[in-house]
């Protein structure tokens, strides 16, 4: 059955195990999950599910819903993927984890000023225009790469040391193939192929990962970040 477990500024606040078809997400009491925050608006956003998927659609909320830092309209979710609500994070698992401006909108929405919100919408908005520009998944380099953009049009992407590696990493005790990206269907995998440790998405050592837009991944030294292509 899925969960969603609510945080309020990495506190988690609130546990959702449900079967009901559709809830509700907003700043007022008639919603399932009720975000007391002013740049929440009254009736925010829901979740439908269908079929063993579960899919979030923004209800032209004020200040937007985002899944892993990409602004939405309606989106598909994935196994902890996380959405962004004000100042709320909400993590979507397929399976619980245990047993069971001044103005405001006409709702009273506050208008979001954080510095978290302007951040997001810019990233957003350079990473939409990313993918646009290399129609597909990218790789930027965000510390100790040889590149800024690198486009992900291959079945296989290989990372590591070695002269033939598409990616190259840095770092001492690393792999002359650390590891790969695995394009499956629209999706990317991150696999480990070399030194355990040395393989990391968001700081955490994985062996295989199911990439989600934003995650950093860093190979030795070297640090990427990949921006999913729209429509994936």
């Amino acid at each position: 059955m899925p969960e969603i477990i609510v945080k309020y500024e990495d506190k988690v606040i609130e546990r959702i195990v449900t079967e009901k078809k559709r809830i509700s997400i907003g700043r007022t009491n008639e919603n399932d999950i009720v975000l007391e925050n002013r740049g929440v608006s009254r009736k925010h956003a829901m979740i439908e599910f269908n079929n063993n998927a579960a899919v979030i659609i923004d209800n032209e909320s004020l200040n937007g819903t985002f899944v892993n830092n990409r602004k939405i309209n309606e989106e598909v979710l994935r196994n902890d993927d996380v959405i962004t609500i004000g100042k709320y994070s909400l993590i979507y698992h397929l399976e619980t984890s245990r047993p069971t401006e001044d103005m405001s909108n006409i709702d009273g929405t506050m208008i979001l000023k954080t510095k978290k919100q302007k951040e997001l919408l810019e990233n957003d908005r350079v990473e939409r225009e990313i993918v646009t520009k290399y129609g597909g998944s990218v790789l930027l380099g965000e510390e100790n790469t040889e590149f800024s953009e690198f486009k992900l049009d291959r079945e296989v992407t290989t990372i590591g040391k070695a002269k033939f590696v598409h990616v190259k990493a840095k770092g001492f005790m690393l792999s002359g193939i650390q590891a790969k990206i695995v394009k499956e269907n629209s999706s990317y995998c991150l696999i480990n192929l070399g030194k355990n440790g040395k393989t990391k998405v968001n700081g955490e050592a994985i062996d295989n990962y199911l990439l989600k837009n934003g995650d950093l991944i860093t190979i030795g030294k070297s640090t990427f970040k990949f921006v999913e292509g729209s429509g994936q």
